[in-house]
């Protein structure tokens, strides 16, 4: 009887308090791929290594004849090469854009206060506005 390899992908990702949505945003891979995996015979073992990866799980327990072979054995499964620099770029990219925004609020505020300032050095009295209750007839009493 052969294993099917779907199906003990299923079983274990369901169980695991990782949902399906956040794996494949860890794997880089949409839902639909996800359950595409799961309705499969036989899946490619860096796909079990990858996702077994990210749950902690180790599938070769489930399926050791999908890991006979030691060349689908790599040191750490799920690293891609630029997976640091497009996280560090990020982190990067964040700083930037908050550094920026910061500069540009300050010079906003800065621009505001000396057209205030203007404002209160070229007021007059008609500016001043006299109040509504005031009356006229005040003044001459």
């Amino acid at each position: 009887m052969s294993v099917d390899f779907g199906q003990v992908l299923e079983r274990v990702v369901r169980r695991d308090s990782m949902g399906i949505s956040e794996l494949s945003r860890k794997l880089n891979v949409s839902r639909r791929t996800i359950y595409n995996w799961f309705d499969q015979k036989s899946l490619n073992p860096e796909i079990l290594l990858k996702v077994g990866y990210v749950i902690g799980h180790d599938f070769s327990k489930e399926l050791p004849e999908a890991f006979s072979n030691s060349t689908h054995r790599p040191h750490n499964p799920y690293h891609h090469p630029n997976q640091n620099n497009s996280t560090n770029g990020d982190s990067k990219s964040v700083y930037f854009w908050m550094d920026k925004y910061i500069k540009l609020l300050e010079k906003y505020n800065e621009l505001l206060g000396e057209l205030s300032d203007e404002k209160k050095g070229t007021e007059t009295i008609q500016d001043r506005s006299i109040p509504r209750d005031f009356k006229s007839s005040t003044i001459l009493s």
